[in-house]
C-alpha cells in the first residue's frame, strides 16, 4: 500500500513572538500542489504527553479582517490563548480557505449567502462539495513535532476522526464555543445541522 503522506515535507522553523506569547513557526509544503501550511508550537513536552492542539483552516476574512460573519478569527484567538495558558501546545494552520474552495470562490459564496443561501447551499450552488478540506498533512506536522497524543480543540467531530485514522490518539475533545455573534448564529446553526459540528444549543438561540 502506498504511503499517503510522502508529498508532505517540513521546510524550516523560526521564532515567532506574538502578543499572545512566544511561539515557534514551522513551515511545511505539499509538494503535489506546492500548497504551503504552517504550525505554531509553544512550550515543550515529552514524547507521550497529551498536547493541546487546534487544527485551524485559513480564513482571511475572519482571521485577518475581523469578520463576524463566521467564528474563525475568534476561535483562532482563543486557541492561541489556551495554548499559552496551558504552557504548551500546537496550532496547525492549514491553507484551505473557504473549506477548500479558495478565497475568490468564498466571496462568490458570500454573495449567495447575501441572497438567502446558507453556507452549505452556497458552496453546492457553485459546484463544490460542502467541505473539501483534507487533513492528511497534520500527520507529518505532528510527527515532526513529536506529538502522538492530543487534546483537540474543536467543534468538528470529523477532525477527531481524521486524526484517529492517522494513528494520532485523541485523548479528549475540547469544545471551542467562542465568538458567537448575532451575525454568525445562522452560519453556526447550519454547521451544526448540516456538517455535524457540535455547539451548545443555548448559545445559538
Amino acid at each position: 500500500m502506498s504511503n499517503p503522506y510522502t508529498s508532505f515535507e517540513f521546510v524550516s522553523s523560526a521564532k515567532l513572538p506574538t502578543h499572545f506569547g512566544d511561539f515557534v513557526i514551522h513551515g511545511f509544503v505539499d509538494t503535489s500542489n506546492d500548497q504551503e501550511h504552517i504550525a505554531l508550537s509553544h512550550g515543550e513536552w515529552a514524547e507521550n504527553d497529551v498536547v493541546p492542539i487546534r487544527i485551524h483552516s485559513e480564513c482571511l476574512t475572519g482571521d485577518a479582517l475581523f469578520s463576524t460573519k463566521c467564528d474563525c478569527g475568534f476561535q483562532l484567538e482563543r486557541a492561541l490563548q489556551n495554548i499559552v495558558a496551558n504552557g504548551c501546545g500546537v496550532l496547525l494552520y492549514l491553507r484551505q480557505e473557504g473549506r477548500g474552495i479558495g478565497l475568490l470562490n468564498k466571496i462568490k459564496a458570500y454573495r449567495l449567502q447575501d441572497e438567502g443561501y446558507d453556507t452549505v447551499e452556497a458552496n453546492e450552488h457553485l459546484g463544490f462539495d460542502a467541505d473539501l478540506r483534507d487533513y492528511s498533512i497534520c500527520k507529518t506536522m505532528l510527527d515532526t513535532l513529536k506529538v502522538k497524543r492530543v487534546e483537540l480543540m474543536t467543534n468538528n467531530p470529523k477532525k477527531v476522526d481524521a486524526l484517529t485514522d492517522m494513528g494520532i490518539e485523541v485523548v479528549r475533545r475540547l469544545p471551542i464555543d467562542h465568538g458567537i455573534t448575532d451575525a454568525n448564529k445562522g452560519y453556526l446553526k447550519t454547521k451544526t445541522e448540516k456538517l455535524g459540528h457540535t455547539f451548545n444549543a443555548d448559545h445559538l438561540k
